[in-house]
């Protein structure tokens, strides 16, 4: 005799499934979405300065999310109860943004993103004088292992990559902080005050410098990727979000990897880049390194 709870057990099982695929697939698209951000950055950077090409994505990814976040459809939206963790936290992102675009003026998209996947890295480095989560002996050699991938990528000394690589490493250290700084403000904060202070620390803290380096432009095309970088921002991050609503973290984590299949694609698309083999060598050294992270972080949830 089959139990009638059988049927009910079975759906369950597949509904989860479902969500699952569902949070894979949108973790999948936010990284195709934030590697067309970091393309847009690195098309304007020809055109216009740093600063303007950061004021664009935090300016219109503030204003299009304000559509349908704001302090009227969402009573308590600018409520925090760590104001200036906020304001630190958000400054950490602008920065890390800002020394990534200028380090897009000189490196490969694909260079850029094998370096800043090095963040699990310095983020477990971090957690434990930050939040007390130490780290045993092997997640410290995976650690070591990892920074050689970068090592290997920016080959210091041995004709390397340009040495604007070491702005992109302090960025993903700067990177590391605010992703930490993000965990302590997720116990208290909703996750839509924390990108509402994102984007207005990011857009009023470079409008200040703006009338100091504006340069109008006058190609359609410049307008265009202007909104579109901010449009980029708004759309990734929410697609993020919706993935971990639907699938829990170390099921996504992984999947942030495919970023390097849209960042070597479009820098070849786009600018002609071709990923030389000690940049290939490196990512694929660190992303081991953080899958194993990952692993070692799963087994000791599950007190392996």
């Amino acid at each position: 005799m089959i139990s009638p709870l059988r049927p009910i057990a079975d759906t369950d099982g597949a509904t989860e499934r479902r969500q699952r695929l569902t949070g894979i697939l949108l973790m999948m698209g936010a990284v195709a979405t934030f590697s067309c951000l970091d393309a847009s950055s690195k098309y304007l950077n020809a055109h216009m300065g740093v600063v303007q090409v950061v004021w664009a994505r935090y300016t219109f990814a503030f204003l299009l999310t304000l559509i349908v976040s704001n302090p009227l459809t969402r009573p308590g939206l600018v409520r925090t109860t760590r104001p200036w963790l906020q304001i630190g936290r958000s400054v950490l992102l602008v920065a890390s943004t800002a020394l990534n675009v200028m380090a897009l003026r000189y490196l490969q998209l694909d260079q850029t993103i094998s370096i800043m996947f090095s963040l699990p890295l310095l983020v477990a480095l971090l957690a434990g004088p930050l939040l007390g989560e130490w780290i045993g002996a092997r997640r410290w050699a995976a650690i070591a292992v990892g920074f050689l991938g970068v090592v290997v990528v920016m080959r210091p000394g041995l004709g390397g990559i340009h040495p604007a690589a070491i702005l992109t490493v302090i960025g993903t250290f700067l990177y590391a902080i605010y992703t930490i700084t993000t965990r302590i403000l997720a116990r208290t904060d909703p996750t839509d005050t924390t990108l509402f202070y994102s984007n207005v620390v990011g857009s009023v803290g470079t409008s200040v410098l703006l009338p100091f380096v504006w340069r109008t432009p006058t190609d359609i095309v410049v307008m265009v990727v202007m909104v579109a970088i901010g449009l980029f921002g708004a759309v990734g991050h929410f697609l993020m979000i919706a993935a971990h609503r639907l699938a829990p973290a170390p099921i996504l984590a992984p999947f942030v990897y495919t970023q390097i299949v849209w960042m070597s694609a479009l820098g070849y698309l786009v600018f002609g880049d071709v990923p030389n083999r000690w940049t290939l060598v490196g990512a694929a050294i660190v992303i081991g390194s953080g899958l194993y992270l990952l692993l070692r972080e799963r087994r000791a949830k599950a007190g392996g």
